[in-house]
């Protein structure tokens, strides 16, 4: 038993042996136990619980469980674990009775929680992503970050899962579209770049609001692209929008686009390289072209700062942007007309817009 688990467990025992007593008293005694009190209930159950939702929810266990309860064999089979780690999993599950969030009725596990019962949902996916991009993510910048400054190491792409991060960024998804809405020609043609597509959604909403609109969509990650083409074939769009893996900064394409959009990902340039990345935004616009750049900015809740240190913690991008700093970067690289709005009052989330010359940029 580790000390926090007897911490715990102290002031359970009502009546116990004389040796059992001796011990309560000396642990009580501990003058650290107030503190280990503390933080077993207020911070370490937390995060074992977080973890296996965020795991179960990932993993397909809760999926399967709202279909119906299910004993170990036929979960294991589902999630397709061999029968010979049938124990490993049987200490996982068991793991989430003990939090909480599963129970088991007659040798079938099934959900319990109202989290468990939530997250299983399809509609909360994004939810669900966004809970694993904070531990998968966010938590490792936090307890790593003085040793990786010690050790000079760096986040790196592939520290990164692009498509948890595509399916976590959908929790903005209102705020994002609100400013699609706001910015999009739904009547005329458009011919519409998506820089770091995601899954595709954001291509598809505004495919949506104009049917005379065309696309090239694109993703710096190639299972991101490849998955964002494979919604596209489902969605049916196919015919109206091309998705390829491809960088900003080495695309191979015409300034034929009559909207240029960036949906959170501004961060993933590094800050000195922001001006160049836009300016190359510009040049891809026919003229006249207005871009639409939504982003979450320094200043925010304490979910944006992780982010944040994520990325001031990366070798590949650099921290979210100051809102002003950013405006003025859109208009070094030759925008015309450039507005920042707030989409949420209080929130530090906006949309830029602007629009390129009547001569492009040379």
């Amino acid at each position: 038993m580790d000390i926090l688990s007897l911490a715990k467990s102290v002031g359970s025992r009502v009546e116990a042996p004389l040796t059992d007593l001796r011990t309560v008293t000396k642990v009580l005694g501990n003058p650290h136990m107030p503190l280990l009190l503390a933080l077993s209930k207020g911070f370490v159950e937390p995060v074992y619980r977080a973890a296996f939702l965020a795991s179960a929810a990932s993993s397909g266990v809760f999926a399967a469980l709202a279909v119906r309860p299910c004993d170990l064999e036929s979960l294991a089979e589902r999630l397709d674990i061999d029968d010979e780690d049938l124990p490993r999993l049987k200490e996982w599950l068991d793991m989430g009775i003990r939090l909480g969030d599963l129970g088991k009725r007659e040798g079938c596990y099934r959900l319990r929680s109202l989290p468990a019962k939530a997250l299983a949902q399809p509609g909360n996916d994004a939810i669900a992503a966004a809970l694993e991009e904070v531990l998968r993510f966010h938590v490792p910048a936090l307890l790593n970050g003085p040793r990786m400054l010690r050790e000079g190491r760096r986040f790196s792409l592939d520290d990164q899962d692009g498509l948890v991060i595509a399916r976590s960024t959908r929790v903005i998804q209102p705020l994002v579209e609100e400013a699609i809405a706001r910015t999009l020609d739904r009547n005329a043609p458009v011919r519409l770049l998506e820089v770091g597509c995601g899954s595709g959604t954001y291509v598809r909403y505004a495919a949506e609001l104009n049917p005379r609109l065309s696309a090239l969509a694109v993703d710096l990650q190639q299972d991101v692209a490849d998955s964002a083409a494979a919604n596209m074939a489902e969605w049916g769009l196919t015919d109206r929008v091309e998705t390829r893996q491809a960088d900003l900064r080495t695309l191979d394409a015409q300034p034929q686009f009559d909207l240029v959009t960036l949906h959170n990902n501004i961060y993933y340039f590094p800050e000195a390289e922001r001006v160049d990345a836009l300016r190359r935004v510009h040049d891809l616009l026919a003229p006249g072209g207005r871009l639409l750049l939504t982003t979450s900015c320094k200043g925010g809740n304490v979910g944006l700062e992780a982010l944040n240190l994520w990325f001031t913690y990366a070798d590949f991008g650099g921290p979210l942007p100051q809102a002003d700093a950013l405006a003025d970067q859109l208009r070094q690289a030759g925008f015309d007309d450039v507005e920042a709005t707030r989409i949420v009052p209080g929130e530090q989330f906006h949309a830029f817009t602007g629009t390129s010359k009547r001569v492009a940029h040379a």
